[in-house]
């Protein structure tokens, strides 16, 4: 067994979910590369006296699934699912899609009702009454991706995925205190001139507790607050579809343009229902070991200099009263490589090319979190 695995399995039942005796536990798993992720994490929750569960999923099934599946079947599906959730006391989710555009050609009114009637449903009781982590897992696709050899990406991978996140976790304090304290928002850079509010909106850390890898802090912007213009210089995969040269026009919350290299399926997705055309989300991406997009929303959502923006919905612990039946991570790197940009609270500069400028705020910087 490579020790990695281990290690990493420890900080998911360990770290992450903090499994303690007799606690239900969902390993749930797409893929069949991760199997020996799997094997160990059954050991591990066995040593904390938890109880593991095993569900073994595959994207070309669901694909088959998702092709021909009638209203009443993903009422049952969701009925089923969700009885084993309301038993579960804690989840973990690993993912290792053979192929990030498996479900890239299906109809997009079988996708939206999927994800209206089963898919959203079910996720919403596990993020509201589970101890929940997500991880991807590394195999070909994914170095693919990132254009790396096998053997690369996983040095890559258990890097970022077993940095020390107590250490980063107590870094994060310091632009957790100040964005608890910051009315107005304003982000700028090519194509970006962006305003809103996240005054009252609580800011959380997120430091190996809920993702893995992780290193972001995210908040929501007030709903109706958000104007100005905004363009993501990263390519973005939803329901196998991947987007890019994203660019959004906003007045008083809502976007009101929306163009890429998809345009009219782009809009398709913003009209899933209301609150699609509203952002839930506001987070600052901070892992040192992740700089270059991958198209994979888990790792490109952390990446050191970036900010994401999520049309959708919010999430319960920064409520902003936008609901939706989706969540979608688009990311805009603000490093001089990527064309640069300025992040100001209450008009004061706080971080400029993806480098902090404050001196409280310089120990999130990379040098200072590896």
């Amino acid at each position: 067994m490579d020790p990695r695995i281990k290690k990493l399995a420890k900080i998911l039942v360990k770290y992450s979910c903090e499994l303690k005796k007799d606690e239900n536990t969902l390993i749930h798993c797409y893929g069949a590369t991760p199997l020996p992720l799997v094997r160990e994490l059954v050991k591990e929750v066995y040593a904390v006296g938890a109880i593991p569960y095993v569900t073994l999923k595959d994207d070309s099934v669901l694909r088959e699934v998702i092709k021909g599946c009638r209203k009443d079947q993903l009422t049952l599906m969701t009925r089923h699912d969700m009885e084993q959730m309301k038993d579960m006391d804690a989840f973990i989710g690993i993912r290792a899609h053979d192929n990030v555009n498996e479900l890239g050609d299906l109809p997009g009114e079988k996708m939206n009702q999927y994800m209206k009637d089963y898919s959203s449903t079910v996720q919403d009781e596990r993020v509201a009454n589970t101890k929940w982590v997500v991880l991807r897992w590394p195999n070909n696709s994914m170095a693919q991706l990132a254009g790396t050899s096998l053997e690369t990406f996983e040095d890559f991978y258990f890097d970022v995925c077993t940095i020390d996140y107590s250490k980063m976790s107590k870094a994060m304090d310091s632009i957790i205190n100040l964005m608890d304290k910051t009315d107005k928002v304003h982000i700028k850079g090519p194509g970006t001139d962006l305003t809103f509010s996240i005054k009252g909106i609580p800011t959380i850390k997120a430091s190996g507790e809920r993702n893995i890898p992780d290193g972001e802090v995210f908040t929501a912007p007030v709903r109706d607050s958000v104007n100005g213009n905004l363009t993501f210089n990263t390519p973005a995969v939803f329901q196998g579809i991947t987007y890019d040269n994203i660019y959004f026009e906003f007045k008083k919350g809502k976007i009101t343009y929306a163009t890429a290299n998809f345009t009219d399926r782009i809009n398709k997705v913003l009209d899933t229902d209301e609150g699609a055309r509203y952002l839930g989300e506001f987070a600052i991406g901070l892992n040192p070991f992740i700089t270059d997009a991958m198209k994979d929303p888990l790792f490109d959502e952390k990446i050191m200099g970036s900010i994401h923006l999520t049309p959708g919905k919010c999430y319960d612990e920064t409520e902003n009263n936008n609901s939706s039946s989706i969540h979608w991570d688009l990311v805009l790197i603000q490093t001089p490589e990527q064309g640069g940009g300025e992040i100001y609270f209450d008009d004061k500069l706080i971080r400029k090319d993806g480098r902090f400028v404050t001196p409280d705020l310089e120990c999130l910087n990379p040098e200072n979190l590896k």
